[in-house]
């Protein structure tokens, strides 16, 4: 394992410059150029002298690692380095070597082999001789990188001319990057119905692997007898070489010699001229001159970024296989046996994952190396959990135990079980989310590690297989035996905590305990007391089943956490039942008549009036572990709090006025608070503190008497939190969908896009519902769309689950081929597939296949349909709305069959042959067993964040916020190094990190690196989410946008068709982003192609957002432009004219986007008369210079997609352009009076406060109309920016489309104007992020004002826009008269600048802003 984690620990540390990072300065990371890189010349070992870049503070196994990836070393292994003859320690640093200097010789050493490192030699070898194969990550069930078949411009098939489909069309495609002019293919053109997936996964342009050796694999003489091996042979290798050769090779510590054995004789003397070579290649190109000459060009190759080629830390699943899989099965080298090293020996894993969380983390470098270790030893235990779940339901693995109920394995240092079907947890349903919900409780726990060093949790992940649902842990450390000592206490045995625990006191318990109250802090989990089995009462931090003990190692270890966070009120039969077995002293005295009680007290008990009604919960869920998600609680606490500052503020205002009751010394401030306190539910009547018992509405679970107050306030708040998801999040959730064009395309990106919210999947028929009750029901009908595809899919899922346990292996490809024609094909029928089955067989010289009689082969479509619709009633709660088939799918909500069979195959592991399926044929089964591939693990598993990398990503969102793109650049680059050293750039925050690092180099005008940083983003999306990822088809129209910029309008083209075919198979045509694709797509398209897709988009945006939104202002627009490129004025008068009145209508006449549009309407009617007057006199020349003059320019062009697809945005409003106006105006009216006082030139005065308010502002020099943003720069180092550029056309401001995780997030509110800014100012300058990514209020530039106005002694203005500020004192310091004041005026300018983080309940909130506005 030790190898495994220094393993490329080396290869991304050669970077330009070193990062430091100061802490508790908002997180924020100084970027400093390393002094300590400088160049030395590697020689020796048989390689080409060449020079390497180190760096000082690398050790010099790390500059050996670096070495070995290098195409001038490689596959040499077992190598140390040499400085003047003597061999430098593998742990020593560059640094501390004396007489190291740049330009000092290094000499590579080769040193001798051990059985162990000759294998090991071995594997690189056979790694490199396989490299390359173009269907290699297909065959392995891999996502694969399609950029650079896409981009080759020597490539014989590009992405546009592969597929059946496109030799149809052969005619209209060319090759050649070169042609701007080349039409789509018919299938990408607007209205197509087809979807061909053979153009999805094209050939790449990379040749076969050539054939070094006819075969490879370990002599029949192995292993060596003991009188060999006591003259070194570790083992003999067996090569059959091109010309025919037959060759026995001996491994000895030296190397690899040639000895005389043949198939019959054994003789391991080493044959004349042989020489022994300590490299496996060497030897083999002294025997072989066509190995030699194949390994030349294989050296000599162009090398691929590592990106492409490096693995994956997780496996991606693509559901797209080969397309000729068993032609092209060859494994060459298989015999050799190198693979299966690494099973030779069981690791423990939870020792390696606690030794990992243990490493310092003082430093930046130890930080580094103690992230990058634990994800190398999480990478290792996914990989062993995918291997073992495969082996075990395989069925190469006997049980442990002999309950077949509840087997549970030993494989490779895991223990794998179902779980236990509990009836209390609702049998299979209950098992399954108690595994997952396990998983999500171990996560929590794991991201507080920082907080959290002495509290541990088992290494952990889930895994389902062939319908079977895995728990795969590490063996946790003293447990292994306890069964043996049942007889004594619990304490002597490490429990030290749950309910089992029974009553002790110790040390060890103290500290336990300690680390739990911390946690349950972080988590907002309220310290609760149970009734134990025994009788004996018992303090809680967790739910009851969780279990805290210390281990054999002496570590702490939490256990059983599946029921971390507090239960859904929706879904919770006590809820119904009130009082079932959750207050067990009252039980048996509660009456009808408190029941009835109960139902008209709705207010008090938590309900809403009517809720029940309204969204027809609460309801019986098919199991009893729904449990709230943590952006939901976090949600809700922030909700609260807003309403706590409310209630304060009116209890003061009737208390005598809010001023001076929040700076008063009397009990009127302390009133207010203890009544705010009540109203809300806080569980302290003196400051604000909302906390959660995890144990409310839990079956059997009993409380005492004494904390009945307590259970009860538990249960309002509950259910305030379940009615808060319906009333609030939900519509929250639609309204984002509404205002934003990056809505989900698939399920994967709703599900993301519901949790961010804090809503779970069980809720999409309540989401469903919401949007067919709301008057945007059209607007939102792919969101529908997606909803009931999503519900369809799961319910479909489990299903097959239990339809696959009916199944023997040998029939696996035909019942699963069955069972996906049942579902695509309405009322499908297995008797003709049967015969058309036995016919195949015949042909082929087989059986018939499985006999008619098996169980499988009985289900019909109609049984599958009606199975899935009881699945979803009982789920989601809906009902009558998926029809009798899949074509009810299709012809009332617009779902594809194949974005169905996608998303089915994505969650279930089933990967499909590369072909274009029929799927709308009735009359033939559209999928054969030969079609199924194969059936991959699909893994749940813990992420291990990167603690520095995000801190520095979210120091450069905070930065983009503010205006300051510089800053933002350099944080940017920051954490894509450190995302680069720890996670090798293959990680989704690497590539979202990435991503945004070129928005930000191209509004910079770096337009070279953003294209360079881009194609990056986009192998590393395509690899780690997936080749059809929604994200990916983001990266690929901004990469699009890059190219272009570039002048590489071939490449923008491929790139914009490639997303557009993506998205025609992700979700269809009819969604709001392949409207933003086709408006690009018209942009760099010619001829009549451009004008199909303008109309498109004009058509999708003006059904999915109202007749005055800004989309279709600029639709309106562009067509105009083309249509005068075409000479129809009229029709261009037309467009422009609704472009003019929604521009009217969105921004006022005034506006620069308003007057632009007018005077590009004013000059189509100029050209429109002229030309008419040209045709009366017969003059076509003057017709057709006309037309040339009107056709926009490339910069025009491209100005217009940063539009379209969110880079830059314009501005909405003016009012704080207004605002600032009146600021000035008084400034300067007050400076005027005080010059008057003091001096007779009031006129120097008047243009020296002008100058001065200015600056204070941050306003920088202003246009005329005061709407449009500033022309010159303060900053001289961003004299280049498109931040600040403007267009007569088009007025914008600079946002980018940061990738922000949930609790970042921030609300949508104005829209504001980008300013000059100069960087030696605190001023910070607020920015519009596109599409709801990292929205910026208005407030940020309100706060500036503020501060401004404070420091002039403008009190007024201050109190004008104080309802904009955030507050940010902790509810804590609500004791005293000055914090009250803080929190419920928040006419502080203590600290304006919003970047401070609020902490309620423990845990870090950004942003809590309490309503309300200060009055005078």
């Amino acid at each position: 394992m030790k190898d495994k984690v220094r393993r490329g620990g080396g290869r991304n540390q050669a970077k330009t410059d070193v990062i430091t990072l100061t802490g508790g300065k908002d997180a924020a990371c100084v970027k400093q150029e390393d002094d300590t890189s400088f160049p030395v010349k590697i020689q020796g070992a048989g390689v080409e002298p060449f020079e390497l870049q180190v760096h000082g503070f690398w050790l010099v196994q790390d500059a050996v690692m670096a070495l070995l990836s290098r195409p001038e070393v490689c596959p040499r292994s077992s190598l140390s380095l040499a400085l003047a003859g003597t061999t430098l320690h593998p742990l020593a640093h560059l640094q501390s070597l004396k007489g190291l200097k740049p330009g000092s010789i290094l000499r590579l050493v080769e040193e001798p082999y051990t059985a162990h490192s000759a294998r090991l030699h071995l594997g690189r070898v056979l790694e490199l001789l396989r490299a390359s194969g173009p269907q290699d990550a297909l065959r392995e069930g891999r996502s694969p990188s399609i950029l650079e078949t896409l981009t080759n411009s020597h490539a014989p098939d590009s992405v546009l001319t592969n597929g059946k489909s496109l030799k149809r069309s052969s005619s209209n495609t060319k090759t050649e990057p070169a042609n701007q002019d080349a039409a789509p293919p018919e299938y990408l053109l607007p209205g197509s119905q087809e979807r061909p997936l053979m153009a999805l996964l094209p050939n790449s342009s990379h040749s076969e692997v050539a054939s070094y050796v006819r075969d490879m694999s370990l002599s029949c003489w192995n292993p060596p007898p003991g009188h060999r091996k006591l003259q070194g042979d570790f083992m003999y290798i067996t090569v059959v070489t091109m010309e025919g050769r037959r060759c026995d090779i001996t491994s000895c510590p030296k190397g690899f010699y040639l000895n005389r054995s043949t198939e019959e004789v054994f003789d391991p003397r080493s044959a004349q001229s042989s020489p022994v070579c300590h490299c496996f290649t060497d030897l083999l190109c002294h025997i072989s001159p066509t190995f030699k000459q194949t390994f030349i060009t294989l050296k000599n190759r162009p090398q691929l970024p590592p990106e492409e080629v490096m693995p994956t830390p997780y496996h991606t699943l693509s559901w797209l296989g080969p397309p000729c899989a068993s032609r092209t099965h060859k494994n060459t080298f298989s015999r050799l046996a190198v693979d299966n090293l690494a099973a030779t020996q069981a690791p423990d894993w939870n020792e390696e994952l606690q030794a990992a969380r243990d490493l310092p983390q003082g430093t930046l470098e130890e930080r580094v190396l103690r992230d990058k270790t634990l994800l190398q030893v999480n990478n290792a235990f996914v990989r062993a959990v995918t291997q073992g779940a495969e082996t075990v339901i395989d069925g190469f693995v006997e049980p442990v135990n002999g309950n077949p109920e509840d087997p549970a394995f030993l494989w490779g240092g895991l223990f794998m079980s179902q779980g236990a079907a509990s009836a209390v947890f609702g049998g299979e349903r209950g098992r399954r989310a108690a595994q997952r919900l396990e998983l999500k409780g171990v996560q929590a726990y794991s991201d507080l590690d920082s907080g959290l060093q002495g509290l541990h949790t088992l290494p952990t992940a889930v895994v389902d297989y062939r319908g079977v649902r895995l728990s795969a842990q590490g063996l946790a450390p003293g447990l292994e035996n306890s069964e043996q000592d049942q007889a004594t206490p619990p304490a002597s045995r490490g429990l030290l905590y749950g309910v089992n625990a029974g009553p002790q006191e110790s040390p060890h318990r103290r500290r336990l305990l300690e680390l739990l109250a911390h946690a349950a802090k972080a988590f907002s989990l309220q310290k609760n007391v149970v009734i134990a089995p025994k009788g004996h009462q018992v303090p809680l931090f967790t739910s009851v089943d969780a279990q805290g003990l210390l281990g054999a190692d002496g570590r702490f270890y939490v256990l059983d956490v599946f029921r971390t966070f507090p239960a859904d009120a929706n879904y919770c039969l006590e809820v119904q039942a009130e009082g079932g077995t959750d207050t067990g002293v009252e039980e048996e005295t509660k009456s009808s008549e408190e029941e009835a009680d109960n139902i008209s007290c709705v207010k008090e008990e938590g309900w809403e009036q009517n809720f029940h009604l309204d969204s027809g919960l609460a309801k019986i869920f098919p199991h009893s572990l729904c449990r709230l998600r943590p952006e939901l609680m976090q949600a809700f606490i922030q909700h609260k709090h807003s309403q706590f500052t409310q209630c304060v503020r009116e209890k003061l205002e009737e208390s005598g006025g809010f001023e001076e009751g929040a700076t008063a010394c009397d009990s009127r401030g302390t009133d207010a608070v203890r009544s705010a306190c009540k109203v809300v539910g806080s569980v302290s009547n003196i400051i604000f503190e909302m906390r959660f018992n995890p144990n409310i509405f839990s079956p059997g679970v009993s409380f005492p008497e004494s904390e009945k107050a307590s259970i009860t306030l538990q249960k309002r708040l509950l259910r305030e939190a379940a009615a808060f998801i319906i009333r609030k999040q939900i519509p929250a959730f639609m309204e984002d969908c509404l205002q934003s064009s990056e809505v989900p395309m698939d399920g994967v990106s709703l599900k993301q896009a519901l949790h961010q919210k804090g809503i779970n999947l069980r809720y999409l028929g309540n989401v469903i519902k919401a949007i067919s009750q709301s008057e945007h029901k059209e607007c939102l009908r792919h969101i529908t769309r997606l909803a009931i595809g999503e519900i369809v899919v799961r319910s479909t899922r489990r299903v097959f689950n239990s339809f696959l346990q009916g199944v023997d292996v040998p029939s696996l490809s035909a019942a699963v081929s069955h069972f996906l024609c049942c579902l695509l094909v309405p009322h499908f029928s297995p008797m003709a597939v049967g015969e058309e089955t036995k016919k195949k067989s015949r042909r082929r010289g087989r059986g018939a296949g499985a006999p008619e009689s098996t169980p499988w082969s009985t289900l019909t479509g109609a049984e599958l349909w009606n199975l899935l619709c009881q699945d979803a009633v009982e789920t989601y709660n809906i009902s009558d709305s998926l029809g009798s088939g899949s074509n009810h799918l299709v012809e009332h909500y617009g779902l594809q069959k194949l974005s169905l069979l996608r998303e089915f195959c994505l969650k279930t592991g089933v990967q499909l042959r590369l072909r274009d399926y029929l799927l709308d044929n009735q009359s033939k089964a559209p999928i054969g067993p030969d079609d199924i591939l194969n059936i991959f693990p699909v893994v749940k598993h813990v992420n291990m964040p990167m603690v520095d990398a995000s801190k520095a990503y979210r120091a450069a969102q905070n930065s983009i916020q503010k205006g300051f793109l510089d800053q933002a650049h350099e944080h940017l680059k920051e954490a894509a190094y450190l995302f680069g050293r720890v996670y090798d750039d293959l990680h989704p925050e690497a590539c979202y990190c990435l991503s945004l690092l070129a928005k930000v180099s191209y509004l910079q005008g770096k337009t070279a690196e953003a294209r360079s940083v881009q194609l990056k983003a986009v192998v590393v999306s395509e690899r780690v989410l997936g080749f059809d990822h929604p994200n990916t088809i983001q990266q690929y129209t901004l990469l699009a946008v890059y190219m272009y910029a570039g002048g590489e309008t071939a490449l923008a083209q491929k790139c914009l068709l490639r997303a557009r075919l993506l998205m025609l198979t992700v979700h269809g045509e009819d969604h709001p982003y392949t409207a933003t694709l086709d408006s690009c797509l018209g942009l760099v398209l010619t001829e009549d192609q451009a004008g199909q897709f303008l109309k498109n988009a004009l058509r999708l945006n003006a059904s999915f957002f109202g007749p005055t939104d800004l989309h279709i202002a600029l639709n309106q627009h562009l067509l105009a432009q083309w249509m005068c490129t075409k000479g129809d004025y009229r029709c261009a008068m037309t467009h422009e004219k609704e472009a003019l009145s929604a521009f009217t209508s969105l921004f006022g006449e005034d506006h620069p986007q308003t007057r632009c549009s007018t005077e590009f309407l004013r000059t189509i009617t100029q050209q429109a008369v002229r030309v008419e007057r040209s045709l009366r006199q017969a003059g076509a020349d003057c017709t057709e210079h006309a037309i040339e003059c009107l056709t926009p320019t490339s910069d025009t062009i491209l100005e217009q997609m940063c539009l379209v697809t969110g880079i830059k945005k314009i501005t909405h409003s003016d009012r704080l352009q207004e605002f600032k106006q009146r600021l000035l105006e008084r400034m300067v009216a007050e400076t005027k009076e005080e010059a008057n006082k003091v001096s007779k030139e009031p006129v120097a005065s008047e243009n020296g406060a002008e100058k001065s308010s200015d600056q204070e502002t941050g306003c920088g020099k202003e246009t005329g109309d005061g709407g449009s943003p500033a022309e010159e720069h303060s900053n001289d180092n961003q004299t280049d920016q498109p931040a600040e550029e403007t267009s007569p056309e088009s007025p914008v401001i600079v946002a980018a489309n940061a990738h922000v995780e949930p609790e970042e997030q921030k609300p949508q509110g104005e829209k504001t104007e980008t300013e000059g800014v100069d960087s030696a100012q605190s001023d910070s300058v607020a920015t519009d992020a596109m599409n709801g990514e990292a929205e910026v209020r208005e407030e940020t530039n309100a706060q500036n004002e503020v501060k401004s106005s404070t420091e002039t002694g403008s009190d007024e203005v201050n109190g004008e826009i104080n309802g904009a500020l955030d507050t940010t004192a902790d509810p804590s310091n609500l004791k005293n008269k000055e914090a009250l004041a803080d929190v419920v005026s928040k006419a502080t300018t203590g600290n304006v600048t919003g970047d401070k983080d609020t902490e309620v309940n423990g845990v870090a909130e950004n942003n809590i802003t309490a309503n309300g506005i200060a009055e005078e």
